[in-house]
Order: structure tokens, then sequence, then C-alpha cells
């Protein structure tokens, strides 16, 4: 947990600010994470430091634009955070600093840093204002508008799932016509498949039909929601956004010894998707047996099939 609650709420608004414009580079993200990395010791205050638990909260607002409604919400949480005037100096110091580093601030960012700035010494403006922060604090009541962090635990463990209810905007289930479960075993099962299509670069375009023809037939959705998972499955799988850890993990909890033995089938197929399945790509998927809780004897038997030994 954070050491406390201001400094989540202090990043969070600072991200917010940084999406202003609706978009966030690369190098803007490896920027803004360094500066926020340092908002301990830019303020002088321990308090403000972040954990790693923090930072895994955190990346679920680096992820995707941040609309006003979501940072109203964001600013209303700073508010009810703030203790007194020394949390207000120490937050707008830290805003000060961050804004000011050497990185390129638009006009939106600007605008809401401004925005930010009122709001924070709007919440500090006189005793009712402190008690009904304190009302909130005390009673956990939370400010109304969008909150992706109820969907943390997707976004932890199941990133392509996320990022597909990020592209539709809402449930996967609900577009794709298909129990919940079956859904999240479908984007765990996107992911492992991408990490194969992933093994040698750049991925073909023969690996992505494969893809696209596994999820397509293995779950009966249409051909264009299977392009789309495969989609977000190989985009996060090129920035090393998916835990293999986890995802075969989950994969294995939510799959039957069946499921996962004619999942081998599927995965061999991309890695054979350009006419031949190289050593690494073997090595990788006898990783990937062993990961979903297989023998190596599943593994074995799928690709001699694969090879046309069988």
């Amino acid at each position: 947990m954070a050491k406390s609650p201001l400094a989540m709420a202090l990043a969070k608004v600072i991200i917010a600010a940084a999406w202003a414009d609706g978009e966030l580079a690369l190098d803007e993200v490896n920027s803004l994470k360094n500066l926020l990395a340092e908002m301990g010791q830019n303020v002088g205050s321990d308090e403000m430091s972040l954990t790693m638990q923090d930072w895994a909260q955190l990346d679920i607002y680096l992820y995707s634009p941040i609309g006003a409604e979501e940072r109203t919400r964001l600013l209303e949480e700073l508010a009810a955070n703030l203790r007194g005037p020394a949390d207000r100096t120490l937050a707008l110091e830290a805003l000060d600093r961050l804004l000011a580093a050497d990185r390129v601030v638009t006009e939106e960012e600007r605008t809401v840093g401004d925005e930010i700035r009122q709001a924070v010494m709007r919440a500090d403006a006189g005793p009712l204002a402190g008690m009904g922060a304190l009302l909130r604090r005390t009673f956990g009541i939370k400010a109304r508008g969008p909150n992706r962090e109820q969907h943390l635990d997707e976004f932890l463990n199941n990133r392509v799932y996320y990022g597909v209810r990020v592209r539709l905007g809402k449930a996967p289930e609900e577009d794709l016509g298909i129990p919940p479960d079956e859904a999240r075993k479908l984007a765990l099962a996107g992911g492992i498949l991408a990490t194969i299509a992933h093994v040698e670069t750049p991925v073909s375009e023969a690996e992505r039909t494969r893809i696209v023809t596994a999820l397509k037939h293995g779950w009966e959705i249409s051909h264009e929601r299977a392009e789309l998972v495969a989609e977000v499955a190989l985009a996060e799988s090129a920035d090393d956004q998916l835990d293999p850890y986890v995802m075969t993990y989950e994969f294995a909890q939510r799959t039957t010894i069946a499921e996962r033995v004619r999942f081998l089938d599927a995965l061999f197929a991309v890695a054979a998707a350009e006419g031949g399945i190289s050593s690494e790509e073997s090595a990788t998927i006898s990783r990937l047996t062993n990961s979903i809780r297989l023998e190596q004897r599943h593994f074995v038997e799928a690709k001699r099939k694969a090879l046309g030994e069988g």
C-alpha cells in the first residue's frame, strides 16, 4: 500500500494531466514514470514515495486516455485525501515540480494543471470543505464517475481481456455472445498464441491468420471479433505487457485437460504458419505445455501431429 493515500491520489491526477491531449507517447510514459518515482525526493517527503504495488495500480491509468469525467472523479479523490494546509502545500509543490520538469507540456496539459491547482485550493477553502473530506474518508464514500480500478484484477491477470474491454467499451462477452468464463479463456488463449507468433519477429500475416482462425473456430465467434482479439493480443505481446506465468496459470485454472490438449494443436499451427517449426518455437511450446499443466507426452504427440508424423 502507499505510505499515504495522498501520494497515489496525486499521482493519478498527474497522469490525468498528461492524458489531457488524448495522447501519451512511449517516451512520455517513461518520462512520467521517472518523475513520479522521484516524487518523494522532489518534495522532500518520503511519505510521497510509491511502492511496487502502487505502480501496478497506476499502470491501469497509463493504459488508455483519461476523459474529463474520470479526471473529475480523481480530483475529488485527491481533495478527499488532503488533510489540511500541509497536505495542500505538499500536493501543489509536487504538481509544480512535475509539470515544470524537462518535458513538452501541451496547452491542454497546462489547462488541466491549472484545473488541478484550483481543485486543490478549493479543497482546503474552509472548515466545511475539510469536514466533507473527512466524512468521505471515514465512511469510504467514493467519488462518482468512471472508475477503471473496478477492472484492476482483469488488467493485472488477463490483459488481453481488459484490452478488448477498452476497445469495445463494454465487457467482451456482451459483444462476443459467449459466456463470461469463455470470454476470459478466449482472451488468455489469444495472449498465449501471440507469444508464439512473437518468438520470431516480425509477426507474419500467416501467423496472424492462424491465430484468428484458432480463436474463431475454438470459440465460435465472428471473424471480425476474432480479428479484434488477435489484434489486441499481438499488440500487448509486442509491448511485453503479457506475463507468461500469469497467462498460463489462469488458462490452466479455467480449462480442462482435454481443452488444453486441443489448444496445443493451435500453438503448433501458429508455429508452423511459415511452413516449418523452428527449434526456438518448439522449445517455447514445450515450456508452455508444462506451464499449462500438461505432460511432456502431450507435447510430443501434438508436435508429431503438426509434423504429419502422427
